[in-house]
């Protein structure tokens, strides 16, 4: 299935899932992309588009100083977490919280899962030292965007899910793929190419059930389904269903993970779950 393409037909009900249907996203962020395409601009410049939208930019702010990026000190400027986060972490988080405030309360707790897998991957990534937490958490952040799209978008599919889900004891992507033909995996990178994200974060998202198969950045997508299945264990909101995700093998090789660190992992995840619970946006 080419999920680059302008859209991806279901096999249900013939249905199609079409760009254009997506979930109205704020201009700012279509004026922000185009902003950041150009190698000259500067933090300030942006910083002023987004303060325009004082609603979008405040619930950022409150992202920014949540427990999931653990900065010593308050950021209370735009500017400021542009220079800490960079323009990509900035945008992504700022698509994730324009897509779950339109979600509806069916799947309210998709938002605390979320928020707990995003803080999982920063904690992991601390641990292991890895390269830019932030990337790693906002990567957790959208990992299950394609679940809020196939609720927004195709309702009587998402009630068929949740029906195999209950009555066969499934996991959400083996009910969506016996629906769908597809799982909210392939969503993630439809959407990833559809809103231009990095690389980085369209691996993360879209190869998080099989990080060894992520063509360039396998060790995000595998901190993602190591961070899965932590929340889950640790019952942080709900994923769509009740089981936990298989970490494979590849996964703890690919992060480096070994027995010691391990237990620092677990250690460090299951404190800051207490931290984070009941975030809103």
């Amino acid at each position: 299935m080419d999920t680059s393409s302008e859209y991806l037909l279901t096999n249900f009900n013939g249905e199609l899932l079409q760009v254009k249907s997506l979930p109205t996203l704020p201009s700012v962020l279509e004026d922000m992309n185009r902003l950041i395409n150009n190698p000259d601009i500067s933090p300030d410049q942006v910083a002023d588009l987004l303060s325009k939208d004082q609603v979008l930019s405040s619930k950022l702010l409150k992202m920014v100083n949540s427990p999931i990026y653990s900065f010593p000190g308050k950021i209370s400027s735009m500017q400021h977490a542009l220079v800490l986060l960079g323009f990509n972490v900035v945008r992504a988080l700022l698509l994730s919280t324009s897509i779950f405030e339109n979600m509806s309360p069916s799947i309210a707790k998709l938002w605390d899962h979320s928020m707990a897998v995003s803080l999982a991957c920063a904690e992991i990534a601390r641990i292991l030292n890895l390269k830019d937490p932030g990337e790693f958490a906002v990567a957790g952040l959208l990992h299950d965007i394609g679940k809020v799209v196939i609720e927004d978008q195709l309702p009587e599919a998402e009630k068929e899910i949740r029906r195999l889900i209950k009555t066969e004891d499934l996991t959400t992507i083996q009910a969506e793929e016996r629906v769908l033909g597809f799982g909210h995996d392939k969503i993630n990178a439809w959407l990833s190419n559809a809103w231009r994200l990095p690389p980085i974060l369209r691996d993360a998202v879209s190869f998080h059930h099989c990080p060894h198969m992520a063509p360039n950045f396998p060790m995000q997508a595998a901190c993602v389904q190591l961070a899965d299945f932590l929340a889950r264990v640790f019952q942080q909101g709900s994923g769509g269903d009740d089981q936990a995700p298989e970490v494979y093998p590849q996964t703890f090789k690919m992060l480096g993970i070994n027995q010691k660190n391990l237990i620092l992992i677990l250690d460090g995840v299951g404190e800051k779950f207490s931290e984070v619970s009941g975030l809103a946006i």
